[in-house]
């Protein structure tokens, strides 16, 4: 009883709220700089399950921002390394791990099961696949995204609006912390503010997080907050995400990843095109209800199916690969 004393006392918590965490079931996607420190403060706080998703493994240049790994981490699987360090420091909370990467049709499977999805992927796909599966869920999602020196955090869908709402188009750089960089308190601030928003949520402490977003600058240490709750969703999803498997014989899968990046398509009758190829290209498509677009992480299908739109009068649908060539 005394693990959860210091929570159990604030008056925003007690005994009840505390339960309520007891009986939750997150899931969360992503175990790097972000989901490293939501998940520890998610275990600490006593939630009652943890599904945990994340395709990748440890390397040594994930540890300056990734403290849940050690060195001898170096070459498992984040999703077993974590749960291991996990279930060490409360064995009370029981931890799924699910080495695979999130698409539409696992997002689809994971979210009837849990009470609340937690985005730490820092993903362009994974942020509106897990907020589209939330929306028609009606399940909340706490989602971050870092860069360089800034990022934000927000809550989202339930009974809030979704990211699409807030963010209807592409994100203004398609830098990564990979070209880019980022520091590591700062996506530690951002996945302690995740866990922070998760908690409040499922043990109902209001005011709700839900339909706000909190921005960071590490560079001037300012925090900027403000509500959306009233942002107008969309009136349908122009771009939806799709997973391999949905692939549909009739569709048209454009390949988008250049055969250095990808010597293997989905399919092998994928057309080989870039996205400088649109607009116009539509002349250049046979005939058939619905393209597909492909690309790595979903950035360069979006820019083309924004391009392709004018001409194309169909369904258009995009698929994130990621680069494993096809497999």
């Amino acid at each position: 009883m005394s693990r959860y004393a210091r929570q159990e006392i604030l008056p925003q918590m007690g005994r009840e709220r505390q339960e309520r965490l007891r009986k939750s079931h997150i899931l969360v996607v992503g175990a790097g700089g972000l989901g490293c420190p939501a998940l520890q403060y998610l275990v600490g706080g006593g939630v009652g399950r943890i599904t945990l998703v994340d395709p990748d493994k440890v390397e040594r240049g994930n540890l300056h921002r990734q403290p849940l790994f050690t060195e001898g981490d170096i070459g498992r699987l984040k999703v077993e390394a974590a749960r291991s360090r996990l279930v060490d420091l409360n064995p009370d909370v029981e931890v799924t791990a699910i080495a695979a990467a999130l698409d539409p049709t696992l997002a689809a499977a994971l979210m009837s099961r849990v009470d609340l999805a937690l985005d730490c992927a820092d993903s362009f796909a994974v942020t509106y696949t897990l907020s589209d599966s939330c929306k028609a869920l009606a399940k909340p999602l706490v989602s971050a995204s870092a860069l360089g020196l800034s990022g934000y955090a927000g809550g989202f869908c339930g009974p809030a609006p979704s990211v699409r709402a807030l963010f209807p188009g592409l994100p203004k750089t398609t830098a990564t912390c990979a070209t880019a960089g980022v520091l590591g308190p700062l996506v530690g601030t951002l996945g302690a503010m995740e866990a922070q928003m998760a908690i409040a949520i499922l043990a109902g402490i209001e005011p709700s997080p839900l339909g706000q977003l909190v921005s960071i600058d590490m560079e001037t240490f300012g925090f900027r907050s403000f509500r959306f709750d009233k942002a107008q969703e969309p009136a349908e999803i122009p771009f939806p995400f799709i997973g391999r498997q949905e692939l549909l014989a009739t569709d048209i899968l454009v390949e988008l990843r250049p055969i250095e990046e990808a010597p293997r398509s989905l399919r092998a009758d994928a057309l080989r095109l870039s996205v400088d190829d649109f607009p116009g290209c539509s002349t250049r498509l046979p005939h058939g209800p619905r393209v597909v677009l492909c690309c790595r992480s979903g950035l360069r299908a979006w820019r083309a199916a924004e391009a392709l739109r004018p001409t194309w009068a169909g369904p258009i649908a995009l698929i994130a690969a990621g680069e494993d060539q096809g497999r």
